[in-house]
């Protein structure tokens, strides 16, 4: 795939004490297939579906333990420009831009309500190889309680347009890169435990969400939500037994009518 337009996610990679395990957890539950690790790169190994990159795995650096949780990356074309767009619009850099050989160029950022997400400049490394097909990236939502800090703060640092889902039981959001709805912003409503923070939850598409939430919870993955039948696909919120968040989405199996969406 091509280097990605401003503002599209890009990549995705998480941080695992325990790399065998997430590795044996998501080859399963997704059909990955792992690379040898980079030692050069803090033993980045990267993870393939049906032989494309979809994702990376990677081992804490020292002082970095805790919570494993994963990262979005959304495509910029000069990572230092949009580090200063995020510090600009009352967001914090947390890892100012930096070079990964000629990979690319990565920066990490925290939006005002604070979820944490990533910043890739395409060098060799343009980013997923494949978008949607089973064990491959397929959609993001950020979970935010505070949306209005969030509404200002990502079409100011991408160049996004705004829409509105109308729908009186949840505040959703959709930010648009040309003609393509690129991530979605759902409010946190006090269903969600307090000491869950603001975060970008990233779906992978699967072949059938049952098969995998099965083998999900059959590995010690906890079911967080679903399985639920909505007019983009059948989809399951979970926790992998590290910790990590993520969703799994069969896009074939739809259910219902498209919601109504206005420009914002």
């Amino acid at each position: 795939m091509a280097v990605q337009p401003e503002g599209t996610p890009c990549w995705a990679d998480a941080m695992f004490s325990d790399v065998e395990g997430a590795k044996a957890f998501y080859g399963d539950v997704l059909g990955w297939t792992f690379g040898e690790a980079s030692s050069e790169y803090g033993n980045y190994t990267q993870a393939y579906a049906d032989g494309k990159a979809v994702a990376a795995v990677v081992p804490p650096m020292p002082g970095q333990e805790g919570q494993s949780q994963w990262c979005l990356y959304f495509a910029s074309p000069d990572a230092a420009a949009t580090a200063a767009k995020i510090r600009d619009n009352g967001g914090e850099v947390l890892m100012e831009p930096m070079a990964v050989g000629d990979f690319g160029t990565m920066c990490l950022g925290r939006d005002p309500g604070g979820a944490v997400f990533g910043v890739w400049q395409a060098g060799v490394h343009e980013g997923f190889e494949a978008v949607g097909t089973p064990g491959a990236y397929a959609w993001a939502e950020i979970f935010t309680r505070e949306p209005e800090k969030v509404d200002a703060f990502f079409p100011a640092v991408f160049p996004y347009s705004v829409k509105q889902m109308e729908d009186d039981a949840m505040d959703f959001r959709m930010f648009d890169v040309g003609e393509n709805t690129v991530v979605g912003r759902m409010r946190m409503t006090d269903e969600f435990p307090p000491e869950i923070p603001s975060y970008i939850n990233v779906y992978f598409a699967v072949a059938d969400c049952d098969d995998a939430v099965a083998k999900a919870t059959g590995r010690g993955g906890i079911l967080r939500f679903g399985p639920v039948d909505s007019p983009f696909g059948r989809f399951a919120a979970l926790s992998d037994p590290q910790g990590a968040s993520f969703s799994v989405i069969d896009m074939s199996t739809t259910q219902g009518e498209m919601p109504k969406i206005s420009e914002v």
